[in-house]
């Protein structure tokens, strides 16, 4: 495994895709309507932060992926139940990203076919692609990155076409000051979708140049965030804030109001590829973490097997996870996010930072 190498502009596209992902399609910042672009911008700076302590913890474990370098930091007994933690987290929420896949296509063009059909379909592409190991995944970067850009550009302009329009519907900013944005901001806006990228230590000791890896980190965050950020502004133009706050797929309901000399219309398809392409490398990266973590766990050679067995977990977890897609977001966005998150992606980092800190320091002397 460790003779895989990737390149650190297929690093880039893969984080960018990553942290757009579901992001992009699901309407984040429900709750402050029309100041939903400013929560997203906390979120990122926040998010710029979190990637500074990921990159440096793998600045002093440059080898290690995040599984190898928990025992080297707080010892092997103690390590065991972290690791654990960190490989049901990578597990789960794959399953939640091919849940959501599922639910979107179900609801739009797929409204016929059982939603184990999906799944199992879009589970097998992509482990299809892991089987070939760490290469071939980020290569897929390459390919799908461009037209996942494209496809999300041509959406941008469409929505300025529609008639209903405006950007005073941005209005008022802060109506009620900062401090509800900031309550809500803290922890959502960090964990999801930018402290996901906590996976991304699983990758980056295979990068062919290990030198800009913080730089990369941070600036997949930022322009990830500023489209998001555009994204949720161009949304909100065109629904306002009140149909806004209440849509599951606000970027698709935004979309199908688009219409041109009255006979070209749904493009909706459009945000159907681009969920595709997000939940693949969501999922994707998420179960090749997850396989990478159990092969270093129990000193495996290869991941193919481990691969194969977490899809088949994963596509039972999304099933079985949620019995409607509104409890699936309400286990998300009430339980998952603010508890398991924060633990796993801001507090446990922070520790591991100060730990390791501390040791390199102490092991100068």
């Amino acid at each position: 495994m460790n003779k895989e190498k990737i390149g650190n502009i297929q690093l880039f596209y893969i984080m960018v895709g990553y942290v757009l992902g579901t992001a992009i399609i699901l309407g984040l910042g429900l709750e402050v309507k029309q100041d939903a672009w400013i929560f997203i911008l906390i979120g990122t700076l926040g998010g710029m932060l979190l990637m500074t302590i990921y990159t440096q913890l793998s600045a002093f474990y440059p080898d290690d992926t995040l599984v190898q370098m928990i025992p080297k930091i707080i010892g092997k007994y103690l390590s065991y139940p972290i690791i654990l933690l960190y490989i049901f987290h990578f597990t789960y929420s794959a399953a939640r990203a091919c849940r959501e896949l599922g639910d979107l296509l179900a609801s739009t063009i797929l409204t016929e076919t059982p939603l184990i059909v999906t799944i199992v379909s879009f589970m097998v592409l992509v482990i299809y692609c892991l089987r070939g190991g760490i290469e071939p995944f980020f290569r897929m970067g390459e390919v799908v990155f461009p037209v996942y850009i494209f496809a999300l550009m041509l959406i941008w302009t469409l929505l300025l076409s529609v008639e209903g329009n405006d950007v005073k519907n941005l209005t008022p900013v802060l109506a009620n000051g900062i401090k509800p944005v900031l309550k809500e901001a803290f922890p959502t806006a960090l964990n999801f979708p930018f402290g996901e990228t906590i996976v991304f230590m699983m990758f980056f000791p295979f990068l062919n140049s290990k030198k800009n890896i913080k730089k990369i980190g941070i600036v997949a965050v930022l322009f990830g965030g500023i489209l998001l950020t555009v994204n949720s502004i161009m949304i909100m133009s065109v629904l306002g804030p009140e149909i806004y706050s209440q849509n599951i797929f606000s970027l698709l309901t935004a979309t199908r109001m688009v219409t041109i000399a009255d006979f070209l219309e749904r493009f909706d398809v459009l945000v159907i590829l681009m969920m595709v392409a997000g939940v693949f490398f969501k999922a994707g990266g998420f179960l090749f973490g997850a396989a990478l973590g159990i092969a270093h766990l129990f000193n495996l050679k290869q991941t193919r097997s481990v691969t194969l067995g977490l899809g088949t977990i994963i596509i039972s977890l999304s099933l079985i996870s949620a019995n409607s897609y509104v409890e699936h977001i309400n286990i998300g966005f009430l339980f998952f996010v603010p508890y398991v998150h924060t633990f796993l992606q801001i507090i446990v980092p922070i520790l591991l930072l100060c730990i390791a800190f501390i040791r390199k320091k102490f092991s100068l002397f």
